[in-house]
């Protein structure tokens, strides 16, 4: 019985990995605690396969957008602290159940959690508190400090494990000055829970960028997204790509005449056009904005444009000129195209292209 994973899967490279991971180890102090962000899917690449790579590797923490990714990670096994950064208020007892860190970003959120605490009788449960330095997004603004220490001085249900913000422009020199704003006040308002709090909790504010451009700035534990999925900040800098999208061909046409796809956009050329059909479309992530030969992917050494509108599930290839057999593998992404080059195509980030991969395209260590 022929499978859809026979034909389609991202495979995760173990050793480009583990190299993305020693590089960005490298930049910090030994002292210095690694979080890996896991959340989307871990980026695309598979949480639960990826959160176990980090595991192996030696990271420090993991960290999660919602609390629905952190309990699929505990009961796949992963027994790393998980930050989750987008707690809300909703969850706060499956949490609790499934030994999760929520981030506290304002009070509200706080009073909330600390009642859940008290009625079970829990005490000195850790918490992450967010402060806005300037992304506005989420987080206690400095003039909300004094009321959040004046709480805290009365709650013995948590415990605060640590402080963080988000650097916003952090890859960008020509932002700098606005990053180092952002890092004055992290550095003032954290220093004034400190002082109320009567103990130090650890300070994380530098994302993947902000590893490369400004360790100075590493703190007690820094968060690493992108960068360990192979995208630098830096100019020069090579990392190695961890996902590749690889499919196999389904069938191959030699056509003298025709149109291809929907809406007859795929013209075939006045000598004959050989059309290689693939089973990935843009319900797995192929934009449609890269059909029409705007995008060309890999095949057998040869760069093969595609032809005609992107499908749901399928799209078509040009491989003139190119030797072809069913079953032979497309690279849609990895180290040839590389994702940047997509997101170029396409005017967006590499972001946007590796968490655009659905479930239903297994993932594969290899």
């Amino acid at each position: 019985m022929i499978r859809e994973d026979d034909f389609s899967r991202l495979e995760l490279n173990l050793s480009g990995c583990l190299d993305n991971y020693r590089y960005f180890r490298s930049l910090l102090e030994p002292r210095t605690k690694l979080l890996v962000l896991v959340k989307a899917n871990a980026y695309g690449h598979g949480a639960v396969e990826f959160a176990s790579m980090m595991q192996k590797a030696g990271a420090d923490y993991l960290a999660v957008a919602y609390p629905v990714e952190g309990m699929e990670l505990r009961s796949a096994g992963i027994s790393l602290p998980i930050l989750v950064l987008t707690a809300g208020t909703d969850f706060f007892g499956e949490i609790i159940d499934s030994r999760l860190e929520p981030s506290i970003p304002n009070l509200h959120s706080l009073k909330i959690f600390c009642g859940i605490l008290k009625s079970r009788g829990i005490q000195d449960y850790p918490v992450h508190i967010k402060l806005d330095t300037g992304m506005h997004r989420l987080g206690f603004m400095p003039d909300e400090i004094d009321a959040l220490n004046e709480f805290l001085a009365d709650c013995r249900e948590v415990r605060v494990k640590s402080m963080f913000s988000h650097l916003c422009v952090a890859e960008d020199p020509a932002e700098d000055a606005f990053t180092a704003g952002q890092f004055e006040m992290f550095k003032e308002s954290t220093g004034r829970i400190i002082n109320a709090l009567g103990y130090t909790p650890m300070r994380h504010i530098l994302n993947s960028a902000g590893i490369e451009r400004f360790p100075q700035y590493q703190y007690d534990m820094v968060r690493l997204g992108i960068g360990i999925y192979g995208i630098s900040a830096l100019p020069g800098v090579r990392l190695k790509p961890v996902a590749s999208l690889k499919c196999k061909v389904l069938q191959v046409k030699h056509l003298a005449e025709g149109t291809i796809g929907y809406g007859r956009w795929g013209k075939v050329a006045p000598g004959g056009s050989t059309i290689a059909t693939i089973p990935v479309g843009y319900a797995d992530g192929i934009d449609r904005h890269l059909g029409r030969g705007k995008a060309s992917f890999s095949l057998n050494g040869h760069r093969v444009p595609t032809i005609g509108n992107i499908c749901m599930d399928m799209c078509m290839l040009d491989v003139s000129g190119v030797p072809c057999e069913v079953g032979d593998t497309v690279t849609v992404f990895g180290e040839d195209p590389t994702v940047e080059e997509l997101a170029g195509i396409l005017g967006t980030i590499p972001y946007e292209i590796l968490t655009s991969v659905p479930r239903r395209i297994e993932r594969v260590i290899v």
